[in-house]
C-alpha cells in the first residue's frame, strides 16, 4: 500500500486536527524580512491582468494596510507573532477576513502570503520544493475564508502546522 504511505503526512494532520493537536507555534524564530507595502501592491497589480473584473484589487478602506502592519506588532520586547509561520498565518487570515478589497480578497491574501514566505526563504524546502502546493494553498485559503470568527485560532494553527511539517 505505497499509495497510502504517500499520504501519511496528510492523514496525520487530519488526526491532529480531530484531536486538537495542531502546532500552536511556528519553527522559524529568526528576524522577519517584511516586504514593503509597495511590494504587496506590485503583486496585486501583476495579478490584475489575470483577473480582469474591473474592480479586482480595488481597496475599500485601510484594512489591507492594517493587516500588513499587524504582523510587525509587539509589546516591548515581546513580538505578538514570534515566528515567521505565525506571522504568515496571521497575514493570510487578516487579509481574507478584513475584506479590504472590492474583489479578489482570497486571491490577494494567498499571493501576499506567498510573497511573505518567499521574502523569508520559507516558500521552498531545502530540496527546493514548494512547501505548499497550489491545491493546498487554495484549500487552506477557502477553509480560512469560510471559518467563523471563533475558529480563528484553529485555522491559523492549521496553516502553521502545514508550514511546519512541510519545511
Amino acid at each position: 500500500m505505497d499509495w497510502l504511505n504517500h499520504f501519511a503526512k496528510g492523514l496525520e494532520l487530519l488526526d491532529d486536527y480531530d484531536h486538537e493537536n495542531l502546532d500552536k507555534k511556528g519553527l522559524s524564530k529568526r528576524q522577519a524580512n517584511y516586504p514593503e507595502l509597495s511590494d504587496y501592491k506590485m503583486v496585486i497589480l501583476a495579478m490584475r491582468s489575470d483577473f480582469e473584473s474591473g474592480v479586482f484589487g480595488k481597496e475599500k478602506d485601510g484594512s489591507f494596510e492594517s493587516a500588513i502592519s499587524q504582523i510587525t506588532k509587539g509589546f516591548g520586547d515581546e513580538d505578538f507573532y514570534p515566528t515567521l509561520e505565525e506571522k504568515a498565518a496571521t497575514l493570510l487570515y487578516l487579509i481574507v477576513k478584513n475584506h479590504g478589497f472590492v474583489d479578489g480578497n482570497k486571491r490577494i491574501a494567498a499571493a501576499c502570503f506567498l510573497l511573505f514566505l518567499q521574502s523569508n526563504d520559507l516558500l521552498h524546502n531545502s530540496e527546493g520544493i514548494s512547501i505548499i502546493s497550489n491545491d493546498a494553498l487554495a484549500s487552506l485559503t477557502l477553509f480560512l475564508a469560510s471559518s467563523k470568527p471563533d475558529e480563528m485560532d484553529t485555522v491559523k494553527k492549521l496553516v502553521i502546522s502545514v508550514l511546519n511539517r512541510n519545511n
